[in-house]
This record gives structure tokens, C-alpha cells and sequence, in this order.
């Protein structure tokens, strides 16, 4: 690992300039994956069910590149001392082809499909290095405060690009070029939103020499069988990463095809599913307070059970939901219960994590979430184009076998999430707490036994 200055403490002027880059990077989530150009991309760039498979497609693609290489990034950057380079660069590159997206018309989907790729590799790559900068900016015991408040002003950030790429699409009743204009307004609110990371927020780790005869590749996968070396012999905390990777696979998969379905099925344009998300985004906040204070109340395992549960409720009733005010009201619940999710997950992960181990436990929880999230996508948009074409084999016209086929691909959501609930119930979260607790009394015994 490379090596960061003890004692360092950061300024409130870094820690600002490090929330102020989730503030932007959940402009691009908000806009690029949930609210615009996922739906103008199925609809308008490429038309029908097809465009639900090809979008799947491309998120899976994103997402495997972006795993086969973080291991290898990750080594170059702690070695080096350069996570604030990479963070640049992965920045720059999906700030650039965001607004490239502004190019993407019917028919160019090659162009399209291209754009997206490169803008979805920078903005899941640069998460990485963004995350790895927390614990340079943030002591042990505040990083729990830090990283919450990082996440709130992220939904904030998101909140706020909606409310201001609504007005000109509403006043021109959803036409076209200010759809297409408001990507590029999204590069330019991220860009800006992360420039004071890189003016501001001084990286702490030093470089370091490579050891002999090695190189960044053999480190890269010493470092990750370190990561999975460190898991091992936690078992409860392995079984809860299993369950993790399937139920996030069905959190996954509503983030990425909201708007389509949303398009699709309840025949929302820009305007309806910008408000839409500004909603989804409102109770998210509220659904990070509510269940984190019933994990503190009844525990991690209870909560993310009860999180996990509203949410295939939310999927069922969106199979049964037939106008847009049925979309509006589960999407509300949906956007506490997925909060609930993630955040709850996280917490977890937290207290899973043996003393001085918390950053391998959270690198292999993220090397688990980056693996898992390409077969979801992949999934959803295979079933949703396959069934679309059976619905039309048995004789529905194609705008409404293209419901159908999407509305029974909603089952898929449930699926994930239903199996990975189920594999969550053998977790042992008394056990596992148990397990740290003794750790940590054994650890602080250490100094008197010298």
C-alpha cells in the first residue's frame, strides 16, 4: 500500500472540494444512467425492445472492463502516489464523452453505444480513486461522518441538475436538441463540481519503489490476494458477500432501466421522469435516515431484510401498475427501500471488519459490487427483447408486445433480489460481531503482553 503522512490531517477546504465531486458525479448518474439518455437512447437513438438488450449490453461491457482492470489501476495508483492523476483522468473522460452524447441522433448507434461506453468506463472508474481518497482526508473515527455527509450532498447534486435541465425541456415541450443539450450541461456541472478536488485536496500518500522484481501487474494481483486472503476465515462475512452479490444484482438492474420502463410502460416523456427522479432521490435521503436508525435499533441483518422485502413489494405492484400515478407513488417507496439497501449494506460491511482490516474488507466489497453488477443489466435487457419478439409471435402489435415483454422482465428484478435475501437469512450476524468484538479485545491486550 502506499505510503500516506502520519497525522494528517485534512482542511475543511479539502473535505469540501471532495464532496463537491459526488455533488457533480451524481449529476452524471441522475441524468446519463436514471432520468435522460437511458430512455432517449432506447426510444429515439435506437426504438423498440432492442434497445433495452443493447443498453444492458453496454452497462455489462462498462462494468466488466472496469473490474478485469481496477486491481492493476489501483496497484499503479498506490505505488505511485497517484490516485489524484487517475481520478483526473477517468474524470476528463467521461466529462468529455457526456457531452459527446450531445452528437447522438435515430440511427447512430455505433456513435451512441460508443460515447456511453467511454463516459460509463471514466465515471465507474474514477469512483474508485475518489473513494480511495477518503481515508486521506478522514480519521478512523470521523470516516462513518465524512462519508455520509459525502453521500448526502451526492443526492443533493443529483436533486439539483434535474431541477435545472427541467425547466427548458418543460417550456419546450421535451424537444429533442434540449434533451440532447442538457448532457452537455451535465459534463459542464460535473466538470465544475469536480474541479476543487484537484485545486484543493493535497494527496497524502508518498510514492513508493517498486519492490524487486516486481511489477505493477504482479502487485496488482498480490494486492487483490491479499484482499481475498484477509476475508477468508470470516465466514459470515463471506456468506453475507454471496447474498450481497445476487440482491444487489436486482438494485442494479432498477437503477439502470427505470426510465425505460417508466418510458415504456407508463409512456412518461423527459418532463414526467425528470420529476420522477427528483422524487426517486428525495425519499432516498429519507430512506438512508429511516433505516439507519433501525439498523442502529434492531440491527444491520432486520433492517436490510425489511429493506430488501419493501423493495420486491415495490416490484410486484410496478408488474400490476397500470397508469403513470401507480409509477409515481412506487417509485417514491422504492426510492426509501433502496437506500435502505445500499446504505444498510454498507453499515454492515463496517461492522463485519476485524480491527485494522476495515480497508480490505470494503476493497473486497467493492471488487464484489464492480464483478457482480454486469449480469443484471445483461439479464434484464436479454428478456425484455426476447419476450417482446415471443409477445409478437403470438400475435400482439409491436408497441404493446414490447410492454408486455418488458412488464414480465420486471419479475427478473424480484428474482435477484428474492434469492439474495434468502442467502442472507444464513448469515450469523451475532456470530460475526461476536468474532470482531473478540478481535478487537485481543488486539487492544497486545501492548500489556510486552
Amino acid at each position: 500500500m502506499a505510503n500516506i503522512a502520519p497525522n494528517s490531517v485534512s482542511t475543511r477546504r479539502e473535505r469540501v472540494a471532495w464532496y463537491l465531486y459526488d455533488f457533480g458525479n451524481s449529476a452524471y448518474a441522475s441524468v446519463v444512467l436514471l432520468a435522460v439518455y437511458s430512455a432517449y437512447f432506447q426510444k429515439q437513438v435506437v426504438g423498440g425492445a432492442e434497445g433495452s438488450r443493447i443498453w444492458g449490453g453496454t452497462i455489462s461491457i462498462a462494468m466488466i472492463i472496469v473490474a478485469i482492470a481496477a486491481p492493476i489501476m489501483g496497484a499503479i495508483a498506490d505505488y505511485s502516489g497517484a490516485k489524484k492523476r487517475f481520478l483526473f483522468f477517468f474524470t476528463a473522460l467521461s466529462v468529455l464523452f457526456t457531452a459527446m452524447l450531445f452528437f447522438t441522433q435515430k440511427g447512430t448507434v455505433t456513435l451512441a453505444i460508443a460515447c456511453f461506453l467511454l463516459a460509463e468506463i471514466g465515471y465507474r472508474a474514477a469512483q474508485i480513486f475518489y473513494d480511495a481518497l477518503l481515508p486521506e482526508i478522514a480519521p478512523p473515527g470521523e470516516m462513518g461522518r465524512i462519508a455520509g455527509t459525502g453521500w448526502a450532498i451526492g443526492s443533493a447534486g443529483g436533486i439539483a441538475i434535474l431541477l435545472l435541465i427541467l425547466p427548458p425541456i418543460l417550456m419546450t415541450k421535451s424537444s429533442l436538441i434540449v434533451v440532447r443539450g442538457s448532457l452537455v450541461a451535465t459534463a459542464i456541472f460535473f466538470a465544475v463540481a469536480a474541479a476543487p478536488i484537484f485545486l484543493r485536496l493535497t494527496e497524502r500518500a508518498k510514492p513508493q519503489k517498486l519492490p524487486p522484481g516486481e511489477n505493477y501487474f504482479s502487485v496488482a494481483f498480490k494486492q487483490l490476494g491479499e484482499t481475498i486472503k484477509a476475508a477468508r476465515g470470516f465466514n459470515e462475512f463471506l456468506k453475507f458477500m454471496l447474498a450481497y452479490l445476487v440482491y444487489n444484482e436486482g438494485v442494479i438492474i432498477a437503477l439502470d432501466f427505470a426510465a425505460i420502463l417508466g418510458a415504456v410502460l407508463f409512456g412518461l416523456e423527459q418532463t414526467g421522469l425528470i420529476i420522477f427522479f427528483i422524487l426517486v432521490q428525495a425519499t432516498n435521503v429519507l430512506g438512508a435516515l429511516l433505516f439507519g436508525n433501525l439498523q442502529d435499533r434492531f440491527g444491520g441483518k432486520p433492517s436490510l431484510s425489511i429493506s430488501i422485502m419493501l423493495m420486491v413489494a415495490c416490484i410486484a405492484a410496478l408488474y400490476f401498475a397500470q397508469n403513470q400515478t401507480h409509477f409515481f407513488i412506487i417509485g417514491g417507496f422504492v426510492g426509501i427501500a433502496m437506500a435502505g439497501v445500499q446504505s444498510v449494506s454498507r453499515a454492515m460491511v463496517a461492522t463485519f471488519s476485524p480491527p485494522g482490516k476495515s480497508a480490505e474488507f470494503f476493497g473486497f466489497f467493492a471488487l464484489t459490487g464492480r464483478t457482480s453488477s454486469f449480469i443484471g443489466p445483461a439479464v434484464f435487457g436479454y428478456l425484455a427483447a426476447e419476450l417482446t419478439l415471443w409477445y409478437q409471435a403470438q400475435g400482439q402489435d409491436i408497441v404493446l408486445a414490447e410492454q408486455s415483454g418488458h412488464r414480465l422482465a420486471i419479475l427478473s428484478i424480484a428474482g435477484f433480489l428474492i434469492i439474495g435475501w434468502a442467502l442472507m437469512l444464513f448469515v450469523n450476524e451475532k456470530k460475526a460481531l461476536a468474532m470482531v468484538t473478540h478481535m478487537a479485545v485481543t488486539e487492544a491486550d497486545k501492548p500489556k503482553q510486552g
